[in-house]
């Protein structure tokens, strides 16, 4: 079983789905809009002082001071290996980059 994965797929992972959608759409994480800033609760402390940068795509708590890409905050929140995670969201990769060229 090939266990490897080319650096494009990952970097296609982490840059093409948002994290947004995989915070409110997928993992379901209870988040809300406060003043026009994205807050979730963090899968590791369970608190809202969380943000997301939507030009970087990535998370942070600042509370617990942890960084997420789209694969960490799958593998902490779901508790999976970076395999199934990676596996997981290749499903998502092919939506959201069908979503994308239909927009353009």
């Amino acid at each position: 079983m090939n266990k490897r994965f080319s650096a494009e797929e990952l970097h296609d992972i982490r840059n093409i789905i948002s994290i947004r959608f995989l915070i409110e759409e997928v993992l379901e994480i209870p988040s809300k809009e406060v003043e026009g800033i994205f807050r979730f609760v963090c899968p590791c402390c369970r608190e809202f002082q969380t943000a997301i940068n939507s030009k970087t795509n990535l998370s942070r708590c600042f509370l617990c001071c942890r960084n997420f890409n789209t694969i960490e905050i799958l593998m902490e929140d779901r508790k999976e290996s970076f395999v199934s995670a990676v596996k997981t969201l290749r499903s998502y990769l092919t939506g959201q980059a069908a979503r994308a060229s239909i927009a353009l």
